[in-house]
């Protein structure tokens, strides 16, 4: 061996170089390290690894901790697999699925015939992984053909992991082991199980929540928090996706391929236009109370169109809504907040004129006439355009914003005068039992095509803005969610495989040296799951359109 090869460089990020021997794993580096939390995975020449992943070449290597959301989900992926381990080990007779994120948690669902889920069995399951997590077990991985893979679970009774794998376009297929059972991620897990110790499991009929710390203190439980409305939501859509017979990602794609990918479309959208439908109805039976109409959700959530066909169901009810944009009362650049970068927080509610703003909607609701400002981004200031308005009370204001379901936002207006409606996309596919669809992924996919289509952003942009729209929601929005009156799933079963061409092409664009390299390989390796499907059988009206054009 020569002696270029005997010793590699290794540039750890804000650390000094340093060389290893050939063939030193990740895990070896980071003994060498400090962290401010434990490191679970780590970064190399810009690409995702496990902290087994031996170096053969000179690399830089960003190590990820728990203060990080990346680090959180491989953290949150490897407890969820030491669940179904567990669960395995105690009830051979017990099928796991893991449903969606909830109250900070991870909500799954214990299926066994007979009978339900108890409290015992939560208490019995919670025991065993904290037995598993105290022996310190291996968390290895074996790569296998695609066909013995596939062979492997179907075996196992696990058909729709069987399916998919089927339907995919890979060679070979890495599955992990903890002691006797066996899984397939297709993200990385931590090495063993002696990372995961810090983890609740709580009782929450029909089902449990998993919890784990989350990235702004990762050495201990963040406080639970009940969420009913979402859960009820998510539980909606759940079922939905039964009735169609497409809860996974392999029943998609066999709509796809059997071409009756139309009809899924059709039910879908028509599904949106009776939920719309319903909360104009709600709506108008409150006319004259309802004066109001908040309409708040993250990012790429379909607030837009949404707020465009409610106005429509509105009309057909009688009344005539009037929209007004709080982008117009935005305070002047050099009284925008800053956040603690020392940058402008537009995001922040300081960023509006409150005072301004709530004493004109008084003015409104009182039958006067007012006139809106106009708010100049290029010179950051407002400015007197002539624009006024008055309203009837046959009209109530539409309020699209991020800060709709704070309070603060509206403190003039009585509450009984408002209805507030959140909406997110709400996945109800998952790409297995195990393997759930964030509902952040589904939005950031959207968010790339259209930035792409109608802002003039390449991928890069998207990714490298995306922590911090994330940052912003989790400030402003997400607290609030559960003082909506409404909560509208904008989430459309197909929408994965329609989307999936036009950010394929985006991610694959992504240079190996841009930062946002490995989250780009990520999001193609989540997307190779997806037969693609055209546009051309969706509405002109559906929310699509709002993120892939016509």
């Amino acid at each position: 061996m020569s002696e270029q090869r005997e010793q590699i460089a290794v540039q750890v990020k804000n650390g000094p170089l340093r060389r290893y021997p050939w063939g030193t794993t990740v895990a070896a580096v980071s003994r060498d390290e400090t962290s401010r939390s434990r490191i679970v995975a780590a970064m190399v020449n810009n690409e995702m690894k496990d902290l087994r992943f031996p170096l053969a070449e000179d690399s830089t290597v960003e190590f990820i901790d728990l203060y990080s959301e990346t680090g959180i989900k491989v953290y949150q992926r490897s407890l969820a697999f030491v669940l179904i381990t567990a669960a395995a080990e105690l009830f051979p007779d017990v099928d796991v699925t893991v449903e969606h994120s909830l109250s900070k948690g991870l909500y799954c669902e214990l299926h066994r015939n007979g009978r339900g889920v108890t409290a015992a069995d939560v208490t019995a399951l919670e025991e065993r992984m904290r037995y598993i997590i105290a022996e310190d077990r291996a968390i290895s991985h074996k790569r296998m053909s695609r066909q013995e893979a596939g062979e492997l679970f179907a075996k196992a009774g696990q058909a729709e992991k069987s399916k998919l794998l089927m339907q995919m376009d890979m060679d070979h297929v890495d599955l992990y082991y903890c002691g006797l059972s066996f899984d397939y991620f297709y993200e990385i897990l931590v090495p063993s199980t002696g990372y995961l110790g810090l983890f609740e499991l709580k009782y929450y009929p029909p089902g449990i929540i998993l919890r784990f710390p989350s990235q702004e203190n990762p050495h201990v439980l963040p406080p639970f928090e009940e969420h009913p409305n979402l859960a009820k939501v998510f539980l909606e859509a759940e079922q939905w996706g039964k009735i169609m017979g497409c809860g996974y990602v392999s029943d998609l794609n066999e709509y796809i391929r059997s071409g009756q990918i139309s009809d899924v479309i059709q039910v879908a959208e028509a599904l949106h236009e009776k939920k719309i439908a319903h909360i104009a109805d709600f709506i108008a039976v409150r006319r004259g109370a309802v004066r109001i109409i908040l309409i708040a959700g993250p990012s790429s959530s379909g607030k837009t169109t949404f707020a465009q066909r409610l106005t429509i169901q509105l009309r057909v009810n009688g009344l005539r809504p009037v929209s007004v944009s709080l982008d117009d009362y935005f305070v002047d650049r050099h009284l925008t907040p800053v956040d603690e970068n020392g940058d402008y927080d537009f995001e922040a509610i300081e960023a509006i004129d409150l005072e301004l703003f709530n004493n004109h909607l008084i003015q409104l609701l009182d039958g006067e006439e007012v006139e809106i400002p106009y708010y100049n981004f290029v010179t950051g200031r407002r400015e007197r355009r002539g624009k006024t308005v008055r309203i009837s009370r046959d009209q109530p204001l539409i309020i699209e914003g991020i800060h709709g379901l704070n309070e603060r936002l509206t403190a003039s207006v009585p509450r009984e005068n408002k209805v507030k409606i959140y909406i997110s996309a709400l996945t109800q596919l998952s790409i297995d039992n195990h393997n759930r669809i964030p509902t952040t992924d589904t939005r950031l996919i959207r968010r790339l095509v259209r930035d792409s289509k109608f802002r003039s952003h390449d991928a890069v942009g998207t990714l490298k803005m995306w922590p911090s729209v994330r940052r912003g929601e989790e400030r402003h929005i997400f607290p609030f969610q559960e003082e909506a009156d409404i909560m509208f799933n904008s989430a459309l079963i197909y929408e994965l495989a329609v989307l999936k061409q036009q950010a394929v092409t985006l991610l694959e664009n992504v240079d190996h040296r841009e930062q946002v390299y490995s989250e780009a390989r990520r999001l193609l390796s989540f997307l190779a799951y997806f037969h693609a499907a055209g546009p051309e059988h969706i509405p002109l009206n559906s929310i699509m359109r709002e993120f892939i054009g016509s």
